[in-house]
């Protein structure tokens, strides 16, 4: 099954976050398919998150049936309203 994941990145305490397709089998951090995006908590800029997403490779990967997680699909909705 392929899941659409974040895979934690960054020093101690200060977490970023990239967005990835990865096969559920694999580590957090592990073998992945794609990258299509990044997040980070802590760069806020006029009350909004550092985020970005390939929207395109994103609907992609749902028409084929990936499932993303709830904070991914909560961080998409976001950046929707972001645009």
């Amino acid at each position: 099954m392929v899941v659409i994941r974040l895979a934690r990145y960054g020093k101690k305490k200060k977490p970023f976050y990239k967005i990835m397709v990865a096969d559920k089998r694999k580590s957090c951090n592990g073998k992945f398919l794609k990258k299509i995006g990044f997040f980070n908590p802590f760069l806020i800029k006029n009350n909004r998150y550092y985020l970005n997403f390939n929207v395109k490779i994103f609907e992609y990967w749902l028409k084929k049936g990936a499932l993303p997680t709830n904070r991914v699909k909560y961080l998409f909705k976001l950046y929707k309203t972001y645009i």
